[in-house]
């Protein structure tokens, strides 16, 4: 994963409500939710959900799907997992000692 990738997501889960939508998508599973079934969990105003669920798509964490009239929204559990293994990665890479035993 590229660092750029990395920081656009991190940011937008760093704003409270889409850490929120975020966390309440990753709960529903593969099957999604609908936007006004997301709306009634969080009890925000649709043009606030619209607002955040549109960064959340447009950095990959969220995706969209019409089904008729309903639009259903769905965690990208594999870009989740890219994000999780990039900040994971590395970890103690360059620790110059053995790791604490807590």
């Amino acid at each position: 994963m590229k660092l750029e990738i990395a920081s656009a997501q991190l940011e937008a889960l760093g704003n409270p409500t889409r850490l929120n939508i975020y966390r309440v998508l990753v709960r529903a599973g593969e099957a999604g939710l609908s936007v006004g079934q997301v709306q009634t969990r969080l009890g925000i105003p649709g043009s606030t959900l619209s607002h955040h669920c549109k960064r959340l798509c447009e950095t990959g964490l969220v995706t969209q799907e019409r089904h008729g009239t309903t639009l259903i929204c769905r965690a990208d559990y594999v870009r989740m997992n890219a994000l999780i293994g990039y900040l994971a990665d590395e970890c103690c890479a360059d620790a110059t000692c053995a790791p604490s035993t807590r």
